[in-house]
C-alpha cells in the first residue's frame, strides 16, 4: 500500500532543488552589480523550473501556483559575468502550500551565499484561483525533482 498524502508531504521536508543560470548584463545597476530587485526574478525562475519539472503549472494544467510570501536578505553583491546556483530547500509542506528557503551562490566561489530568502507558495486551481490541496501524484512528482541529502 502506498504512502498517504501526509506521509509524502512530510518526506519532502529538507529536500533540495538546485537551478543554474547566468547573470545577464541587463541585471546590473548603475553600481555595476546585480540590482536587488533582480534576485526576486532569479528565485521566480528557479521556482517555475522546479514546478514545471514536477508537472505543476504547465500549460493546459488545472494547477497553478502563486507566491504568497517572500522575504530576502542580501548578503553580498553579485557582478557580471557569473553563473548562479539557486538552491531551494523545503522547510514545510502544507495541505496546499510549500515553504522553502532559497539561497543564491556564485558557481565556483567559496564565499558562501549572496542571498538568503524564505518563500511560501500556494497551489491553486487554475480556473478558480482558489487554494487546492496537493495530490499524491503531485507530491510524488515533487519527490522526483527535489533531492534529499543523506
Amino acid at each position: 500500500m502506498g504512502a498517504s498524502v501526509k506521509e509524502l508531504a512530510q518526506s519532502l521536508v529538507g529536500a533540495k532543488f538546485t537551478f543554474e543560470m547566468p547573470v545577464r548584463w541587463g541585471d546590473l545597476d548603475a553600481l555595476n552589480h546585480v540590482n536587488n530587485t533582480v534576485y526576486f526574478r532569479y528565485m521566480e525562475e528557479a521556482r517555475m523550473h522546479c514546478m514545471a519539472a514536477a508537472g505543476i503549472g504547465t500549460p493546459g494544467s488545472d494547477r497553478s501556483t502563486v507566491l504568497a510570501h517572500t522575504a530576502c536578505d542580501f548578503l553580498r553583491p553579485v557582478s557580471w559575468p557569473a553563473m548562479l546556483l539557486i538552491d531551494m530547500r523545503l522547510l514545510r509542506v502544507g495541505r496546499s502550500s510549500l515553504e522553502y528557503e532559497a539561497q543564491l551562490y556564485i558557481s565556483g566561489d567559496d564565499g558562501g551565499p549572496c542571498m538568503r530568502a524564505r518563500n511560501v507558495i500556494v497551489g491553486t486551481h487554475a480556473g478558480t484561483g482558489r487554494a487546492s490541496p496537493w495530490t499524491a501524484v503531485e507530491l510524488q512528482n515533487m519527490a522526483g525533482v527535489f533531492t534529499v541529502k543523506a
